[in-house]
């Protein structure tokens, strides 16, 4: 007689929610009746301006979408590694940093280990924690987002496995210091550094990875270089880190457009860098339009986003208002920051709609 799914499945996983993810803006499109090529869509933190041209002629042209991609994606892992000064050995690529996010917690984790969460943050180190069977220790950030290291050292035991920062941090668009970093590899945890939005700050912490085995560092294509669709994150840690990661793996995990996208993306970083201005620029443009309306409190970013709050006000209100003007947003979950939305960087035009729209929902229409 089969067993019912409850003696099969995880006790901690039957009732577990999914992440929440940005619905296709055709979804939220036909939900209020409005066109989608009028959707402002700024509740991602993709790049409007798309992948490189070069990009788009590489895929056009690729005669290899009938094979497997190569399993220890050499040649990604040697133009990754030639990009952030580095040496291949110590490069794993993956389907988008949530792949290796969850790569690393299957190679640390033993159930009930513990992963520091320095809240608020990005979601997905809580939630693939939970899938992996670790427990979540949160050390929350202080008032103006910053980390105390001290804090996080009061909270470190031997079953204490990794902490994750985010650096600058979504979705308060922060960098913390430093000395703060290196105090946190100094405990001898493993400290995961996601630098996903690097490009738009320039502060990294990769060189010291060859000094400290237990230092990793995460970046992604999605932002900077227009890939969030074809999916390319990638590490750069220890060769023996880097080697475990690549043994436990998918073998296939990089699809050949990934690869073909990555690797004209390499080539054409002078237009990719160009789109990081213009959205640095814009982003700049928009917190000055934002500060400018009455109850709005914008945080500083050095990211592609901006964290903004409506005190008195609920944030998931305020997004669900601007997305039947066709401006979508990105309402948090996290306690203390219920009255407040991330708002990704686009294109100027998206900017005017953005303050149009909200000018009307907080006058009350």
């Amino acid at each position: 007689m089969p067993r019912p799914l409850e003696a099969l499945v995880r006790p901690d996983l039957l009732d577990m929610a999914p992440y929440e993810g940005v619905e296709p803006p055709e979804v939220v499109a036909a939900r209020w009746g409005i066109p989608p090529e009028r959707m402002a869509k700024l509740d991602a933190n993709e790049n409007p301006y798309g992948p490189s041209p070069k990009v788009v002629e590489a895929l056009r042209s690729c005669t290899r979408y009938h094979l497997y991609p190569d399993p220890l994606q050499r040649r990604v892992r040697s133009a990754l590694a030639a990009y952030a000064g580095v040496d291949p050995e110590q490069v794993v690529a993956g389907m988008g940093v949530d792949e290796l996010i969850d790569l690393l917690l299957r190679l640390f984790l033993r159930p009930g280990d513990r992963v520091i969460d320095l809240s608020p943050t990005f979601g997905m180190y809580a939630f693939c924690t939970r899938v992996n069977g670790g427990v979540l220790v949160d050390v929350p950030r202080d008032e103006r987002w910053d980390v105390d290291p001290a804090a996080v050292r009061r909270v470190i035991d031997e079953r204490t496995k990794v902490v994750f920062v985010t650096n600058p941090n979504n979705p308060t668009g922060n960098l913390i210091s430093p000395d703060t970093i290196l105090e946190m590899v100094e405990t001898g945890i493993g400290v995961v550094v996601d630098e996903t939005y690097y490009e738009f700050c320039g502060f990294t912490v990769v060189p010291w990875v060859a000094q400290y085995e237990n230092l990793i560092v995460l970046r992604t294509f999605s932002k900077w270089a227009g890939l969030a669709g074809l999916r390319l994150g990638y590490g750069v840690m220890s060769p023996r880190i880097a080697q475990r990661l690549l043994a436990i793996k998918a073998p296939y995990n990089i699809s050949v457009a990934a690869e073909e996208a990555v690797l004209a993306s390499l080539e054409d970083t002078d237009t990719l860098f160009h789109r990081v201005r213009l959205l640095v620029g814009e982003r700049e443009r928009m917190a000055s339009l934002l500060r400018s309306l009455p109850g709005v409190v914008v945080y500083p970013s050095k990211a592609n986003f901006l964290l903004v709050r409506f005190p008195g006000q609920s944030g998931a209100g305020v997004a669900h208002a601007l997305a039947r003007q066709g401006v979508l947003v990105r309402p948090l979950t996290h306690p203390r920051l219920a009255d407040a939305v991330r708002i990704s960087v686009g294109l100027p035009e998206h900017t005017d709609a953005l303050v149009a729209a909200l000018r009307v929902v907080l006058e009350g229409g």
